[in-house]
Parts: structure tokens; C-alpha cells; sequence
């Protein structure tokens, strides 16, 4: 066999597996779903027949109203904004809160790292459900922390707050679930500094906090877009922790989707939330990797 020729085939066999999968589980169900976002809900729920969908003078299933409702109406539109703004402040808090922590693995002897590294995934070898209901438990209104913020609430004559069923509870919860996601991205790109870099900016007058804010934090700009695009995009879509940690207004994209389907089985109108989400994710990925790629060729060159 030639050698381009087994070259050819050892590519085909490496790439083809991955490539067939994400054809039939990602665009195969994506294409389903565009199709779907166009088609009337059935009379008991599901999807209504391409022909012949019981509506007079239509001699197709396809139409543009679910689209038009979600325009129309501002609720929907009000809920993709909050959703938007607790992924966006979920992912803020995740950065201040593993910038530190990467930055202290990475500068810690060889012979610590991989320990630390491991106390930041250990939470991934329990179940997900179990630590979010070991969270609802901490909130609970007859825990520690939910008697003692109340009772200094007390002292200065305020009422007392439910910290459970809350929208800080479910920020709380994003947090907890996503902050590994942000401290790995940040370890392996603070791993890989040069310690030369920081020494020469030492000889040439600059302070700690000039070296971290003209070295330091520059080169880490392609983790911190790779670990916020890691937290940010699952929050978006997250509808678990809303559902056991949120009250009856703490309704986010992901929530509003799963009750499309589930709930009211109305699929149209939920293929079309999800389709919405899709792109908008898309779009976010998209900047993240381009700006990841931008700061990763200027820290080449």
C-alpha cells in the first residue's frame, strides 16, 4: 500500500468514528429540531402532522408563529435576559474565585499540584443531584447560616431573608456545580508561565502588582475566555439547579424548555427556545474562541 494511501486511510480511521457520532447525535437531532421550531403542536401534545394540521386553508404544517409569539410576547424575551444575567454574574464570581486558587496551584511545589489539582475535581465523584441537595440542606431557614444571617438581620431591625428558594440560591448553586470548570482552564495556562518573565519585570522596577497586571494576567487571558466559556454556557442551559434551589419567579431559559417538553408538551415552541439558545451559545462560543486564539497568537509572538 502506498504510503500516501495509508496515511489517507489511517486519518479516515481516526477522525471518521468522532466525526460519524457528532453527525448523528449533534446535527442529525439539530436538524430535527430546526424542523420541528417550524411545525404546529398536535392536539394532545407533540407535534402536529406536516399535512393537513386540522388548521382551514393550510395545506402545510409549517409556519412561522412560534417565532412570532416569542417576539411578541415580552416575557420570554425578559427571561432570556435574567438567564443572561445569572450566567454572566455566575460567571464572574467563578473567575474571582479560581483566579486565586489557579494561581496558587500553579506557583506551589511540582509535589503539591496534583493533590490540589484532585481536591478541586473530588466533587465530581459524588453525584450531582447529591450536592445540590447537600446545598438545600446548608439553606435550609433552620440551618447555621440561615439563623445567623437572620439573627444579625435582627440586630440592626430587619426582616429576616429566605436564603432557600431564592435567586441567591441559585446563583449559589451555579457557583458551587461550575467552579472546577474554571479553576482547571486557569491552572494549565498559569502552569505554562515562564517564571523568567516575572523576574526580568522585578529587575526592571516592577512591583507585584505591576507584574501581575502587565505579565501575569495578559498571558492568562486565553484561560480565563476558555474557563468562562466552560461555566457560561452550561449556566445558560442549566435548568436543575433553578428547579430545586429557585422559587416560583427563579424560571431561567433552561427551565422554560424543559416545561415546553415535559410540561405543556407544546414541542414546537420548545424546539424553537431551544433552536434561540443554540445560536446564542453558538455566538458565545464563537467570541470566546476567537479571542482565546487572538491573545494565544500575541502571547506566540
Amino acid at each position: 500500500m502506498p504510503k500516501r494511501s495509508a496515511e489517507r486511510t489511517t486519518r479516515w480511521l481516526v477522525s471518521g468514528p468522532p466525526t460519524l457520532f457528532m453527525l448523528l447525535f449533534f446535527l442529525a437531532p439539530s436538524l430535527i429540531m430546526v424542523l420541528a421550531s417550524f411545525r404546529y403542536p398536535g392536539t394532545f401534545g407533540g407535534l402536529a402532522p406536516m399535512f393537513g394540521a386540522g388548521r382551514p386553508g393550510e395545506d402545510t404544517g409549517l409556519t412561522l408563529e412560534n417565532y412570532r409569539f416569542f417576539l411578541s410576547d415580552f416575557i420570554y424575551v425578559e427571561i432570556f435576559i435574567k438567564s443572561f444575567a445569572v450566567a454572566l454574574l455566575s460567571t464572574l464570581i467563578c473567575l474571582l474565585m479560581a483566579y486565586p486558587l489557579a494561581l496558587l496551584i500553579a506557583r506551589s511545589p511540582k509535589g503539591r499540584r496534583d493533590l490540589m489539582v484532585l481536591l478541586v475535581i473530588l466533587p465530581f465523584a459524588s453525584n450531582f443531584l447529591i450536592r445540590v441537595y447537600a446545598l438545600m440542606i446548608l439553606l435550609g431557614p433552620q440551618q447555621a447560616l440561615a439563623t445567623s444571617l437572620n439573627g444579625a438581620l435582627a440586630l440592626f431591625g430587619l426582616g429576616r431573608v429566605n436564603l432557600l428558594f431564592s435567586s441567591f440560591a441559585v446563583v449559589v448553586g451555579m457557583v458551587y456545580v461550575h467552579l472546577p470548570f474554571m479553576v482547571l482552564p486557569l491552572y494549565t495556562n498559569l502552569e505554562k508561565h515562564d517564571p523568567a518573565l516575572l523576574d526580568a519585570a522585578q529587575d526592571l522596577g516592577a512591583n507585584g502588582w505591576q507584574r501581575f497586571w502587565r505579565v501575569t494576567f495578559p498571558l492568562s487571558l486565553p484561560g480565563i475566555f476558555s474557563g468562562s466559556a466552560l461555566v457560561f454556557i452550561p449556566v445558560l442551559g442549566m435548568f436543575a439547579i433553578p428547579d430545586l434551589l429557585g422559587g416560583t419567579r427563579d424560571i431561567l431559559i433552561g427551565n422554560l424548555i424543559k416545561d415546553q417538553f415535559l410540561g405543556t408538551r407544546d414541542w414546537p415552541f420548545g424546539s424553537m427556545l431551544s433552536i434561540m439558545l443554540t445560536v446564542v451559545v453558538l455566538g458565545f462560543a464563537a467570541i470566546a474562541a476567537r479571542l482565546s486564539r487572538r491573545d494565544g497568537a500575541r502571547e506566540e509572538a
